[in-house]
């Protein structure tokens, strides 16, 4: 049986949480996610990885300590492990995020959102 492709629009259309991922996959021990962003999240590091961000519509800010990034469709970015973060969405963006499986997306497992996977 081969697999069937994942539809990220798709999968976006069946949850309207914000900074609530879905995992829509997996490949070599890392979670596949989407993710809609609005407003801004809370200041997080993740100690034993990268954090990877592919907007996919939207545009997404990501404040640094030390400056900002600005994402737009199609743009990437990823934060270095230990940097410490905080994505902001003015209005709301969908985003792909690849993360090592059970990385929480606060960075702190008593704070994180449940894995949901799609």
């Amino acid at each position: 049986m081969s697999p069937a492709p994942i539809n990220l629009a798709q999968k976006l259309s069946t949850f309207h949480e914000h900074y609530q991922p879905r995992t829509v996959g997996q490949f070599n021990g890392h979670d596949l996610m989407v993710v809609k962003a609005k407003g801004p999240f809370n200041w997080h590091r993740h100690d034993e990885t990268d954090d990877f961000f592919l907007v996919l519509s939207g545009r997404l800010r990501i404040l640094l300590r030390d400056g900002e990034v600005a994402l737009g469709p199609g743009d990437l970015y990823v934060v270095p492990k230990g940097v410490e973060h905080c994505p902001v969405a003015d209005e709301e963006a969908h985003i792909l995020l690849i993360e090592p499986q059970g990385t929480p997306n606060t960075g702190d497992p008593a704070t994180a959102a449940a894995r949901v996977l799609i």
